[in-house]
């Protein structure tokens, strides 16, 4: 979500009115499998496990808690696999990679077939790194009927009632609100046609795409939007028809393209967004959901993390509150439907500012404590933008701490990482069960190695030191560790 000027002050005048406001599929034949390596083994989640803080972590099929961590791929057909060789290389384990139902079905009936093959190139390359990937059915301002070029819906799936549409260049999420883009959201949740097409659309990728080992499943529908009844520039107008669309539109479309996506695939996790005023701290009014598949639902709860401001321009202020008060908002509807969360966009448009840079910093930390994966908004190169790289490929500056250590399977819950220049210290309390738990060492955080210091004595460990295109691993097993003993693993940059 990138948002603009009047459009900013909309969401911000909603959010103060809200927050007042009361079966496992077998791979196909022939698919590759993973590299046979270090963190990359087993990252497939198998289930899930209720922490004792009331989270609803991801598990792995030894029950240890997974964290996924990764970046978005870019959201007009230009990945590569040059990109998944360098996200796997920095030791990430998830890529969300944005599909468009413009170009995969560009006339009704048919899906394009260069189009999947390209999809299919980057999952099978996936499959041979290990990575996970999570596709997105992505939407800006509904579709290329609207000035989005080919990304989202397509024109033959879109009705505007002849309404007028005016784009404004120097604030493109406005047209949100435009009659003509208004009208096309309320005939694709109403029309009994569209609602069908879509819902076949969503079976025939899931048929054409399942069986690979990367694929992790589908965030159902991005940054999803509707219909405003009434003037938008009323904050109580936006924020009833915010809560109204979750409550009832939305829901429906969720309930049927999940509904859609098992008719062909029982393995893939299905990840429901809540409406853009979430990601500034508002309480989701989405309902639960039920999962068809057989055995233990796999559903999963995808919010995204961005600061309004900042996304207007600003450097982030960090006495605005801003990441404490969605963090305490963010929690309660995954909680009471036990879900795990995976925060499929965040990041700022410039982290090199000082601000922003502090705000990369909170948002990683704040992260690790409500989230079970991230992928961060997005994998370029560039000296600004959202590119989380610099021209040269190494980590954009102020966006260093994406790339620091992190626990990718853990016997154990509580898991928590504090990072500094010099290192960082990564903590959990171990489960009892003697399994190996793994931290990942990115190149980027660790050029030359690192140090280690495990506690408590007696631990096990094996250290894979990063290298120049390979990630570092370190491997620990506690075989006489008690439930509920501490253990702090001390890395030192050297």
């Amino acid at each position: 979500m990138r948002l603009r000027r009047t459009a900013v002050a909309l969401l911000l005048a909603a959010t103060a009115v809200l927050t007042a406001a009361p079966a496992h599929g077998a791979p196909a034949p022939g698919t590759p499998a993973p590299a046979d390596g270090g963190h990359h083994r087993d990252r497939f989640p198998t289930g899930t496990a209720t922490t004792p803080d009331g989270r609803t972590a991801l598990t792995d099929a030894r029950g240890r808690r997974l964290q996924l961590r990764g970046f978005n791929l870019d959201k007009y057909a230009e990945a590569t696999a040059a990109d998944l060789d360098a996200i796997a290389a920095q030791g990430f384990t998830l890529v969300r990679l944005p599909v468009s139902w413009t170009r995969l079905e560009p006339r009704r009936g048919r899906l394009d077939p260069a189009e999947l093959h390209r999809l299919r190139q980057l999952l099978d390359r996936a499959d041979r790194l290990g990575l996970l990937v999570l596709v997105d059915f992505h939407q800006d301002v509904y579709g290329p009927a609207f000035g989005g070029g080919t990304n989202g819906i397509p024109v033959w799936a879109t009705r505007d009632d002849g309404l007028p549409f005016t784009p404004d260049p120097a604030d493109w999420f406005a047209g949100y609100f435009q009659p003509a883009v208004q009208a096309a959201f309320r005939h694709l949740y109403d029309d009994p046609d569209l609602r069908a097409w879509q819902a076949d659309f969503y079976t025939r990728l899931a048929g054409e795409l399942r069986g690979h080992r990367s694929l992790l499943g589908y965030d159902l529908f991005n940054e999803p939007f509707g219909p405003v009844d009434g003037d938008p520039s009323d904050p109580a107008v936006l924020a009833a028809a915010s809560a109204a669309l979750e409550q009832g539109r939305l829901a429906d479309l969720y309930r049927r393209l999940i509904t859609a996506v098992r008719r062909a695939d029982t393995r893939a996790w299905l990840f429901v967004e809540p409406t853009v005023l979430v990601g500034q701290g508002v309480p989701t009014r989405l309902p639960g959901f039920t999962d068809p598949r057989p055995g233990a639902p796999r559903l999963g709860y995808a919010p995204h993390f961005y600061d309004t401001a900042v996304e207007n321009g600003a450097d982030w202020d960090p006495s605005d509150g801003f990441v404490e008060q969605y963090t305490a908002a963010i929690t309660g509807y995954p909680a009471a439907h036990r879900l795990p969360v995976l925060v499929g966009e965040w990041g700022p448009p410039n982290s090199r500012t000082p601000g922003n840079r502090e705000l990369v910093r909170r948002q990683v930390a704040a992260l690790d404590g409500f989230a079970e994966g991230w992928t961060m908004w997005y994998w370029c190169r560039g000296t600004g933008g959202y590119c989380a790289l610099d021209p040269a490929g190494h980590p954009a500056p102020g966006d260093e701490p994406a790339f620091g250590p992190y626990p990718a399977a853990v016997a154990g819950s509580g898991v928590r990482t504090d990072g500094g220049a010099a290192g960082s210290t990564v903590r959990w309390t171990a489960d009892g069960t003697g399994h190996e738990s793994e931290l990942v060492l990115p190149p980027a955080a660790f050029p030359h190695g690192a140090d280690l210091a495990v506690s408590p004595a007696g631990a096990r460990v094996e250290v894979e030191q990063p290298a120049a295109g390979r990630p570092g691993t370190v491997r620990i097993r506690l075989p006489h560790a008690r439930p509920g003993t501490p253990v702090t693993v001390t890395l030192t940059t050297r």
